[in-house]
C-alpha cells in the first residue's frame, strides 16, 4: 500500500534524520525510482522532504518538522484508513499484518486524529470486488510469493486456455500484480519480460539458480505500458444504435466487452442515438439481438443486416420445431 510506504519514509526519516533514496529503497524492498516518486507525492502533499547531493547527502526533512504521525492533516489520515485490507492481502497472508499495523498506527494518533480515523472508517467503505465476481484459484501463490522474495528461479506449466496445450518454461520472476482480484506473475523468459496469469500456473517448481534482475526494469512502469499496449492490440468494431428509454440506464451494465462512447439526448419520444465500441461483430450482433425491439442498429450497415439475418433464424427456429423421435414403451406390471 502506498500510503502505507509514504508513513514509513517520514519516521524512518524522522529516526535516521538523512538517507539516501538507494538506503529507503533497500529498506523498503522498493526500486529507487520508486523512491523517488514517492518523494514528490510527499512533497507535493507539504510534507517538507529535501534532497542534498554529494558525499554524506541523501533525503531529509527539514530541520524544525518533527511528527509522531501529529503532523497528518485530516484527509491524510482518512486517506490511510480507507486503504483497509482486502481479500488480495488475504491472498498473500498479509491481511492479518496491515490489520495490526492499521491498529498500532491508530492507537500512535492523538485522541483528536483517533476520532477523525473512527469517522471515515464508520462513513465510508470501499469494495473493490464487482458483483457476480468469478474468484480465481490462487494455489500456485505462495510458491511464487517465496520464489519472488528469494531471487530464485521458478518451474511452471502454464495452460494458455481457449483449448491450447498447456507448456513447462523456467521463468526469471520479477513480480505480482493484481489486477483487481486477478493475480499475474510478471517474469523474465528468453530475454524477454512477459505476465502469466496466477490460476493457470500449476506445479510450481523453485529452483536452486538465481535470478538475476534487469537493473532497469521497474514493476509498475512495466505492468502500465504492458497494459496500454495489450488495449491498443484489441480489435476494435464501433457501432451507432437507437436506444428506447426504457433501457437506457441499463446499456453501462449489458455488455462485458462493450465501451460507450456517446450517448446523444433523446428525441421527442425518448429515444436516443448511442456509440458503443465492442471488440467484435458478433459481440454487437448479440448486444443488439439482447435487448430485442428496444434497439434498432442503425450503422454500420453489415451489422444491421446480421441482426436481421440471426432475427429471422430464431423466428423460424421457433415457428417450425422439430418434433423429437420418442418411442413410448410399454409400461411394465
Amino acid at each position: 500500500m502506498r500510503a502505507d510506504r509514504l508513513v514509513s519514509i517520514m519516521l524512518l526519516l524522522q529516526i535516521h534524520k538523512r538517507l539516501t533514496a538507494q538506503d529507503l529503497a533497500r529498506r523498503l524492498e522498493v526500486s529507487q525510482r520508486t523512491i523517488h516518486r514517492d518523494m514528490e507525492a510527499l512533497s507535493g502533499a507539504g510534507i517538507p522532504v529535501f534532497a542534498e547531493r554529494g558525499s554524506g547527502g541523501g533525503w531529509s526533512l527539514v530541520e524544525d518538522y518533527r511528527t509522531s504521525l501529529t503532523g497528518l492533516k485530516k484527509d491524510e489520515i482518512l486517506a490511510l484508513f480507507l486503504s483497509t485490507p482486502s481479500r488480495l492481502l488475504a491472498d498473500l497472508g498479509l491481511e492479518k499484518a496491515s490489520g495490526a499495523a492499521l491498529t498500532k498506527l491508530r492507537a500512535s494518533l492523538p485522541d483528536i486524529y483517533q476520532r477523525t480515523a473512527e469517522y471515515g472508517l464508520q462513513r465510508i467503505f470501499i469494495d473493490t470486488e464487482g458483483w457476480n465476481q468469478y474468484e480465481e484459484s490462487a494455489t500456485a501463490l505462495p510458491a511464487i510469493q517465496r520464489a519472488i522474495w528469494s531471487d530464485q528461479k521458478l518451474k511452471i506449466t502454464y495452460d494458455r486456455g481457449n483449448g491450447c496445450d498447456s507448456f513447462e518454461r523456467v521463468v526469471d520472476p520479477l513480480g505480482l500484480v493484481a489486477k483487481r482480484s486477478v493475480w499475474y506473475l510478471v517474469a523474465a523468459f528468453d530475454g524477454q519480460v512477459r505476465s502469466y496469469r496466477v490460476s493457470r500456473i500449476t506445479n510450481p517448481s523453485i529452483l536452486e539458480d538465481k535470478v538475476e534482475r534487469p537493473k532497469s526494469f521497474d514493476l509498475e512502469t512495466f505492468w502500465r505500458q504492458s497494459t496500454a499496449s495489450f488495449k491498443t492490440r484489441l480489435p476494435r468494431y464501433r457501432a451507432r444504435l437507437r436506444v428506447s428509454p426504457t433501457i437506457t440506464p441499463r446499456l453501462r451494465f449489458a455488455g462485458r466487452f462493450a465501451r460507450i462512447e456517446n450517448i446523444a439526448s433523446p428525441d421527442p419520444d425518448g429515444w436516443a442515438e448511442v456509440w458503443i465500441l465492442f471488440q467484435f461483430e458478433h459481440e454487437a450482433c448479440e448486444f443488439a439481438l439482447g435487448f430485442g425491439t428496444d434497439v434498432e442498429v442503425l450503422e454500420p450497415d453489415g451489422l444491421r443486416k446480421l441482426v436481421l439475418v440471426r432475427a429471422r433464424a430464431v423466428a423460424e427456429f421457433y415457428d417450425s420445431p422439430k418434433t423429437p423421435d420418442i418411442t413410448l414403451k410399454p409400461m411394465r406390471s
